[in-house]
């Protein structure tokens, strides 16, 4: 059977993409951002799965405020890489995998998640820069396969972290009834605190940062529970983005505390606040 062997959380700040595609990493300002990563390149290389299931969201480029889904699945052959505004990053098109995508899909379904399909779909920064840290750049195709997962945490209503948690658990369970044996890999995207507008904008918190990966490794079915205006009042409006790294832990196995084989945290990239971990199942 398929068989989750690790999740990997990181943020996806859009000017992280623009730093790797303009050859800046090495930068004064930048290099602190990519030095944090070194160890998750390696740690691929060594640790390839055969397929990521990738939870971000789209930032107006796949959907507008005229249609708003809550969750979306991605299970096209390949996902084209959308143009922000100002070119497609110069990146290889992401390619699916339909047969497990649909099979994830169904049990979800089935399992009472009402998913939107989606047979086609652009894929932005919150999906590609994460791709780009973990894997590295100047690649004419990505290691593996990709399965997109698209969640609202634009516009409001959002899915509550309890039950982004509780996806995360079903999405497991459909991963494991799959018949091919597969690698795979989740990874949770977005966040860490941060607001892009409004009197506090440029806000940053590196203590509620800190005590929220503190409890999603040790406790993160407490951490389910945070209400929303949290998330507002102590991460900024964009700090919402941390309810999809809960669907990533959620698909992890909850029995046992999985091994932190890397942390890492800092400030600022752009206005923002950059946080990565990676879990490994604890057998």
């Amino acid at each position: 059977m398929a068989k989750i062997t690790a999740s990997v959380y990181t943020s996806h700040v859009p000017a992280v993409g623009a730093a790797i595609d303009n050859k800046l990493t090495q930068d004064a300002y930048w290099k602190p951002v990519f030095d944090g990563y070194e160890f998750s390149k390696d740690w691929m290389k060594e640790n390839m799965p055969d397929v990521v299931f990738l939870v971000y969201n789209d930032h107006a480029n796949a959907f507008s405020l005229s249609l708003i889904p809550t969750f979306v699945l991605g299970t096209a052959d390949t996902f084209e890489i959308a143009d922000e505004g100002w070119g497609k990053r110069p990146v290889p098109e992401v390619e699916g995998h339909p047969e497990l995508a649909y099979h994830i899909g169904t049990s979800l379904i089935n399992n009472g998640f009402d998913m939107t399909i989606a047979n086609e779909l652009p894929v932005d920064h919150g999906l590609t820069v994460p791709m780009s840290l973990m894997f590295g750049d100047e690649l004419e195709k990505w290691p593996c396969k990709i399965i997109p997962l698209h969640v609202n945490v634009v516009q409001y209503p959002t899915p509550s972290g309890e039950r982004c948690f509780a996806l995360g658990k079903a999405i497991r369970e459909a991963i494991e009834s799959y018949g091919e044996d597969l690698n795979v890999q989740i990874w949770g995207t977005g966040g860490m605190s941060h607001q892009l507008q409004g009197p506090r904008a440029g806000l940053i918190n590196r203590e509620w940062d800190n005590q929220f990966l503190d409890k999603l490794i040790a406790d993160p079915e407490e951490l389910s529970k945070t209400p929303h205006i949290e998330y507002v009042r102590e991460a900024g409006s964009e700090g919402i983005e941390l309810i999809m790294w809960l669907i990533a832990r959620g698909a992890m196995n909850l029995e046992k505390t999985p091994e932190v084989t890397h942390r890492f945290y800092h400030v600022p990239a752009s206005n923002c606040a950059v946080g990565h971990l990676i879990l490994e199942e604890n057998s």
